[in-house]
């Protein structure tokens, strides 16, 4: 892939949470606007998946479902938008996966939060890893009670 082609990009972070549809929202205006191709991203933290009781991955056939599914919904809005998407479903560190995804792309969109509750304590900080450490400038995108006046 050429660097032109590269830059033409946005990487933005799905996880189906409400605070993720908004980054996805935003990140879609700036794709159309910009003509630009939109890759979404969701990572399957691998913490979550080693807590599997019945052995046999389940756990982790159950998440990278759920990937699956939130990315599919993604696209089928992206498409209604008439913005071209790439998807990748990685497993590991959804920080990790976005940072990565970040080499040569325009833009890092992500959500301030992801799923809330347990999952909320482990996927907290990846927005604020993402701000750290991508290879790209990031928006990170906050619920409209967070957001300053």
């Amino acid at each position: 892939m050429s660097g032109q082609e590269q830059k033409s990009m946005i990487v933005v972070g799905v996880d189906g949470s409400v605070d993720g549809n908004r980054a996805l929202s935003w990140a879609l205006d700036e794709a159309q606007h910009h003509g630009m191709k939109l890759v979404l991203v969701h990572g399957i933290d691998l913490g979550m998946s080693g807590a599997d009781p019945y052995g046999g991955g389940y756990v982790l056939e159950s998440l990278q479902e759920a990937g699956r599914m939130a990315l599919e919904e993604a696209e089928v809005v992206a498409a209604a938008r008439g913005v071209e998407t790439e998807q990748r479903l990685e497993t590991g560190s959804p920080a990790a996966a976005l940072i990565e995804a970040s080499k040569g792309a325009a833009l890092l969109v992500v959500g301030c939060r992801g799923h809330g509750g347990f999952a909320g304590l482990l996927l907290g900080s990846v927005s604020a890893t993402c701000v750290h450490h991508a290879h790209c400038p990031v928006v990170v995108v906050r619920p409209p009670d967070k957001v300053d006046d």
